[in-house]
């Protein structure tokens, strides 16, 4: 069985027992429906050009125009931070979220961010008031001068609450969902407070709560709902080393689809495992040199084990995927990506994942598989052939060039030789006195005692 087996059947086992995590009230129903995966909307890539929502705010300078300032489509040649020709917002420093240039002000103001309402990782559940009176989260709470999102919400995780909230950089605050429903939605952009921990952060503002599910980053989930997003442990933070956890996925559906939105593993030794729940097997493994495609990766399976280790070194952003499940794996064609439940290599060396048919090699399959059969049947003919001349003991010679004409020997008392003559020729002449084997004794070298003494046992044998 395969290293590792046993550790899954374990997950299998106690995995079902967690309570099941569906969308909550004020989630993203649809993640897809979301353009950021980042807390600081760093991969943001849409086509806001204003600082406001639905045209509202002032107009965006365009990104190749702006040469003058720090950033610009010259200082990004590889669009690695998505400058170009345009002017749609985007966050090229690692700013708290996507911001433009804008033409300069009396005051001096050359930039804004951009309030941009799709531009929210899922299970961020949006900016709040805070009055204080009663508070907007009911639930403990506490300040650190070392505060981020993760940890707040692995505070309230431990508390055994369902969201967190973040306020003014320092301060974090548990709730469940009934008390959104009495909670007031405030401007985005109220939330402009860094984090104390984190200066890519926004925690809250002054009054104001940036509320979370808590299970973004969790290292454990049991996932029933029709769709949803997965992230790494301690996401938005870095993950951390001699991480191990484990969530299942089991939407309605016979299939699932994967589309992976950030990856960015450490080193070869992080490594993110799917399996089929039922089984256990392997079907794909992604490390931080093995990247997972590009598009959707669609499986087989109505229950996926994901599984994440990262060794005694690893720190790295982690990932974000986000799965939905496919009601008939039959009515969806099979596109590039899609995937059977093959077993792939556990060791974490240079195996590399099994490809994914398309529809070149598909055609090239259809075509080799029955060249293949008919070399099979002959061989297996010719096999049988030689067979019924060992049955019969006769004497067969076949040197590798220009074989002498052959016939069977026969009479009492023959004895079994073996004869080579490299690279090509072999000969089986049969009994002493044989004129056939005689004459190739010259040019042929015997088989030494042992191995024809094995030889003679098998072909006894037949």
């Amino acid at each position: 069985m395969e290293t590792g087996t046993p550790q899954v059947l374990l997950l299998l086992l106690f995995l079902p027992l967690l309570p099941p995590l569906r969308a909550s009230a004020g989630s993203l129903h649809s993640p897809v429906l979301s353009e950021c995966f980042q807390v600081n909307g760093a991969d943001y890539r849409g086509h806001q050009n204003r600082t406001g929502p639905r045209g509202a705010g002032r107009p965006c300078l365009f990104w190749d125009q702006t040469q003058q300032h720090s950033y610009s489509s010259a200082s990004d040649p590889q669009g690695r931070w998505g400058l170009g020709p345009h002017n749609f917002c985007r966050n090229p420093d690692g700013d708290v979220q996507p911001w433009c240039y804008v033409a300069e002000t009396e005051e001096g103001i050359y930039w804004r961010y951009c309030d941009i309402p799709t531009c929210h990782m899922p299970g961020y559940l949006g900016c709040f008031v805070d009055s204080g009176a009663p508070p907007a989260l009911s639930g403990p709470s506490g300040t650190s001068t070392k505060l981020t999102v993760q940890v707040c919400l692995r505070f309230c995780r431990m508390k055994g609450y369902q969201l967190a909230g973040v306020e003014a950089g320092y301060a974090c605050f548990c709730g469940s969902e009934s008390d959104l429903d009495r909670g007031r939605p405030a401007p985005a952009t109220d939330c402009d407070q860094i984090c104390f921990g984190h200066p890519g952060q926004l925690c809250g503002g002054d009054g104001r709560l940036g509320i979370y599910e808590v299970s973004v980053g969790s290292c454990q989930g049991n996932w029933t709902a029709p769709q949803g997003v997965v992230y790494s442990p301690d996401f938005p933070d870095e993950y951390g080393p001699d991480r191990n956890c484990s969530w299942l996925l089991r939407p309605p559906g016979a299939a699932l689809e994967l589309t992976f939105r950030l990856f960015e593993l450490a080193d070869p030794r992080d490594r993110l495992e799917l399996r089929d729940a039922a089984s256990g097997s392997l079907l794909r493994a992604f490390d931080g040199s093995r990247r997972p495609p590009p598009g959707p990766l669609r499986l087989r399976v109505s229950a996926l084990l994901l599984t994440f280790r990262s060794d005694a070194r690893g720190h790295a952003q982690g990932f974000a995927l986000t799965f939905h499940g496919l009601q008939d794996a039959a009515d969806n064609p099979a596109p590039e990506g899609w995937a059977q439940t093959p077993a792939a290599p556990l060791d974490g060396a240079n195996a590399s994942c099994s490809p994914r048919p398309g529809a070149p090699e598909a055609a090239m399959g259809a075509r080799v598989f029955p060249t293949v059969a008919a070399v099979s049947v002959l061989l297996l003919l010719l096999l049988l052939s030689l067979l019924r001349l060992l049955r019969r003991r006769s004497c067969l010679l076949a040197p590798g060039k220009g074989p002498p004409a052959l016939g069977p020997s026969r009479g009492p008392g023959r004895s079994w030789a073996v004869w080579y003559r490299r690279p090509r020729g072999v000969a089986l002449p049969c009994p002493p006195g044989d004129p056939q084997a005689e004459g190739l004794a010259a040019s042929y070298r015997p088989l030494s005692a042992s191995s024809q003494s094995s030889l003679r046992s098998l072909i006894s044998a037949l």
